[in-house]
């Protein structure tokens, strides 16, 4: 990618939205909500501070978050849709349980 956000804004790329319901209900595209989790795909350089320092960013490229519905602003590049959000739009980092499970049982 040849996309560089500056600062604290992140590039994400929206991860699929779900297209039916637990009961088998299939949502037709116009009525389905748009995702608010994606996978990072490029980071700031950091948060600019009053004193003029730069603190890094919590996110990293490859994580998986959680952001607000209507957050950021969509872009397109070389096709692809991607999301501009700051970090402070972003309101967690999803980890994957059953890596967690992996890593637990291989220490032990």
């Amino acid at each position: 990618m040849s996309i560089k956000p500056l600062y604290d804004r992140v590039v994400v790329e929206r991860l699929a939205a779900e297209t039916t319901t637990s009961g088998g209900i299939v949502i037709p595209d116009k009525a389905a909500e748009k995702p608010t989790q994606g996978k990072v795909i490029a980071v700031g350089n950091g948060a600019q501070l009053a004193n003029g320092e730069l603190r890094p960013l919590a996110v990293k490229v490859g994580d998986r978050v959680l952001f607000g519905q209507y957050a950021g602003t969509e872009i397109k590049h070389d096709g692809e849709t991607y999301l501009i959000v700051r970090e402070s739009d972003i309101f967690a980092v999803l980890e994957d349980v059953r890596e967690q499970k992996q890593e637990k049982e291989k220490a032990a």
